[in-house]
Parts: structure tokens; sequence; C-alpha cells
């Protein structure tokens, strides 16, 4: 039977669950970096050999292929990325599913001196196409890549210089890269986004980065201004499970759906209870499965009628429905941040997520039901999921 482990970084440190009934029942362990914020967490489901073993040619496994998938007898590398007033910022990676951690060397991502700046927080962390590539979104708005498994990365110098950084600005927490969309079949292709900045595609491996989010809203701009070319405040963006050139946005107001790869975008947002939120998840195993957890307002951060609901979509956003059965549906006045979410590899998808509050709830069965499995947690900041066997 599979084991299913889940990473839930917070504030105040990480803390790893563990499932080996099938997500039945979980064990939770911790803290690990006690007193470290771990803003990212993040699994490479190929583990620490493909480095010095590169892939070859040959059958695939069926059915869909997502982060957090264990192949053959090859354990996960886990990564975490924290920040401590202490030690500052750093990358950290575990090859014994979260029972010890090694830290990268101290310079192994750090910007340049010509940049004049000042790693804050690891925002992401997600394996690339090519063997031993792995991607960081950081604070400030930059992407380091690695190409040995996460030890060592490099800044990606064309976007750091891009002629519209001077027009990024911070969000309410701060001016940096959370998402980074590896394309599953070009590895030239990657697909960002940032606080504030908006949605960045590279099609050339990184050499030129173009604005990617046009007919998304800004609502904080003027009448007239409220559909540029870049400058928007988008919170998340996940690829569909099948089809990758569709794409889902959270939106700081609005979820929007791109056919295209990101050239245009459209607002999914009828049907909604509210269209400001951080995360959004698409389900691996339904193409066109989509989950956003909304709030109420930029200025009043609650869920709808203090009331936790997950609102899915299975026709891509055309049509929602509210999740509720195993989630409280009053005095429930916490938020769920854009890494605090998400999917999965089990059959059916495991769906997670962890609130401001400390409280984590489990889905076995593609969230029609939820079971509370972690309280009184520090605020939780990332989850991701590993399963294995």
């Amino acid at each position: 039977m599979a084991e299913t482990v889940l990473l839930i970084g917070t504030r105040k440190g990480l803390w790893v669950g563990r499932s080996a009934d099938d997500r039945t029942t979980w064990s939770i362990e911790g803290p690990q970096l006690p007193m470290e914020e771990v803003a990212a967490v993040g699994v490479d489901p190929r583990g620490a050999a493909q480095v010095a073993e590169p892939q070859v040619a040959g059958p695939q496994v069926a059915g869909p292929q997502v982060a957090g998938t264990q192949r053959g007898d090859v354990t996960p590398r886990l990564f975490a990325g924290s920040t401590n007033f202490v030690y500052g910022t750093r990358v950290l990676h575990s090859d014994d599913l979260g029972h010890s951690w090694q830290s990268v060397p101290e310079d192994a991502i750090r910007f340049p001196e010509r940049t004049g700046a000042r790693l804050n927080r690891v925002w992401q962390i997600t394996p690339g196409v090519q063997p031993g590539e792995v991607w960081a979104g950081v604070e400030p708005s930059a992407v380091f890549r690695s190409t040995d498994g996460g030890v060592t990365f490099t800044l990606n110098d064309a976007l750091w210089d891009h002629p519209h950084r001077e027009t990024w600005a911070p969000g309410f927490g701060g001016q940096a890269v959370h998402t980074v969309l590896p394309h599953p079949d070009d590895p030239d292709d990657v697909l960002i986004a940032m606080s504030t900045g908006g949605c960045y595609r590279t099609a050339d491996g990184g050499r030129s980065w173009s604005p990617r989010s046009t007919g998304i809203r800004a609502d904080f701009n003027p009448e007239g201004k409220k559909y540029p070319e870049f400058g928007q405040c988008v919170h998340k963006v996940v690829r569909d499970a099948a089809n990758p050139d569709l794409l889902f946005a959270q939106n700081h107001g609005g979820v929007f759906r791109t056919k295209d790869g990101g050239a245009h975008w459209d607002s999914i947002e009828p049907g909604l209870p509210a269209t400001f939120g951080f995360p959004v998840l698409t389900d691996p195993r339904k193409p066109g499965t989509v989950l956003v957890f909304p709030l109420v307002a930029d200025v009043e951060r609650f869920p709808p009628d203090g009331a936790m609901k997950v609102w899915r979509s299975p026709d891509s956003g055309d049509t929602w429905e509210p999740l509720t059965e195993g989630l409280p549906q009053t005095g429930m006045y916490s938020a769920v941040m854009r890494d605090a979410a998400c999917v999965d590899a089990g059959d059916p998808t495991g769906i997670y997520f962890g609130t401001r509050s400390g409280t984590v709830y489990a889905s076995r069965d593609g969230g029609d039901s939820f079971a509370q499995i972690a309280a009184n947690l520090p605020d939780v900041l990332s989850v991701r999921a590993a399963t294995v066997g």
C-alpha cells in the first residue's frame, strides 16, 4: 500500500504528515527547522539518482504524471525553502522522506554582487523537465535554476535584467516570483507569475521573457487601464492535467483561464461567491477540474459568511460547486495562502490545505469530503504531498 508524505511549512518551522493506510489516518511529526519560516516546500519524484543517471527513452507509466509521484523504487527528493533571523534564507533537501534535512552550501542560492540584491525569501521550489533541473522562485522577483538536483542554483539573468523590472512593485506579502510552471513537453518553455508584475513566459530556455497577462484584470488601476499588458497582482497559476496550454489563475481580484498558454486570459468567476483568493489547484486525474478558495475581498480576507468552502469546477471554470463535507461552516475566519494547498498522486486524488490559524485538512476522495488532520500549528504557508510506493 502506498505511503503519503505531506510537508507542512509554517511561519515557525516544518511539520511532516505521514499516512500508510490510504490516507485514512495520519501522524504529524515536528517541528523540524524550528523558528524558521518555511515559505516553500517541494517534491522531485525523480529523487537524487536522476542527476547522475540521465533519463532514457522507454515505456511510460500509465496515467497522469504529477509532482510527488514515486517512480519504481526511487525515493523522492523533498525540498524546503526557509528563512531564519540567524541563518538567513536557505534551501534544504531530504532524501529520506523528511526524516533528516541537508542544507545546500551557504552561497548556493545567492544574488550576484552586481545586482545589489539580497535574497529575502524562497517562495517556490519545483522540478524541471531535464535531469537534475530544479527551479526556485524568490523575493525579490527572480528565478534561479539548478542543474544538480537542487544543490546549487544560478540566477536567471534575463529575467533579473528585464526592462519591466522597474515597474514591478511589492504586493502585501512582498515582491516575489511565487509560481514556476515548466512545460511538461518542452524544457525551453516555462511560465512564471509574480506579485506584482503578472505572468511571464520564456520559450527559449530562459534567454528572454515576455509578458503573458493579457485579459487579466487589475482592479487597483484607474478606469481605462484595468487590463494592462503586465503589472497585475496574480496570486497563483496552475496547469491542467491533460492540456499544458490550459492554465488557471487566481488573481488579486478574479479567477481567469487561458487556453493558449497565456497569450490571452478570460474570466471564469461567474458562479463564485467572491473573486479574491490565493490558491488554485487542478485535479491530476480529472482534466478540466479546477479548485479555488474564495475570500470576501482584499480588504476583508475571510471566507464568505464565515464558512470554509472549497469551490470546484468540473468543466474548466464554466460552472462551480461548493465542497463543504467535513469543513467548518460557522465561525471560520482564517484564510488559505497561495502555496498552502496541494494535490497528491493518489487514486482518487488527495487534496490538502492549511489555514493561517494552523489547521490542516485533507480529502482522500477528490474533495467530496474532508477531515482535519492537524491543528494548533503556526500559520501554514506551504504544503506539498509525495506518494511513495
